[in-house]
């Protein structure tokens, strides 16, 4: 007869998320089966060992939380106007509410990674792409806006950005002050702007 689980593996997933997401990959087993509600058992038989749930709740966050923000960025069709919006939202998630100082995960990751895990580098490197494809088509549309000046490269932009939202996602984990962030992320942009 076959084992039945006794939980939900979505739920576990979504509580490793939030784990990791505060801690990193060095949350330690303890804390795994005190924040999933699992023996050390079922979480093997059922994710295959801590690292695999991380890499799991880190395609997990990336798929819920950043895949969102990144396709309303890429239709967003305002150029300039949509990427100060998506960065104005991105300050304001860091630095308020309930995961105030808890950074992005992916960040998080990035910052922490060593290269060693190719499941991990696996999620890092498709959420790069995505968020650079997202920057890359607002910035074309702000280019046909009129919003970008002629020598401006937009792969090159587009990478610049992404690395500013790393950034503004480790800083804020920091404490950084929001005004700050927020006074670097549109001077970013201004300096991608036509001369007056």
């Amino acid at each position: 007869m076959p084992d039945v689980k006794h939980f939900d593996p979505d739920a576990v997933l979504d509580r490793a998320v939030r784990l990791f997401w505060r801690r990193g990959a060095a949350a330690g087993i303890a804390e795994v089966v005190a924040e999933t509600g699992l023996s050390r058992s079922s979480l093997y038989a059922t994710f295959g060992g801590k690292r695999d749930l991380y890499v799991a709740a880190l395609r997990r966050y990336a798929d819920r939380q950043s895949r969102p923000v990144f396709d309303r960025l890429a239709a967003d069709g305002r150029g300039l106007p949509g990427i100060a919006a998506f960065f104005g939202g991105l300050v304001a998630a860091r630095c308020s509410g309930e995961y105030a100082r808890w950074g992005c995960m992916v960040s998080n990751a990035h910052a922490a990674q060593d290269g060693s895990d190719a499941g991990e580098r696996e999620v890092l490197d498709a959420h790069h792409e995505a968020l650079c494809t997202a920057m890359r088509t607002a910035l074309l549309a702000a280019r046909e806006h009129g919003q970008l000046r002629g020598d401006v490269d937009v792969r090159s932009a587009a990478q610049l950005l992404a690395l500013l939202a790393y950034g503004v996602n480790l800083r804020s984990r920091a404490g950084a002050d929001p005004g700050e962030l927020a006074d670097t992320v549109d001077a970013a942009l201004r300096s991608f702007s036509p001369l007056p």
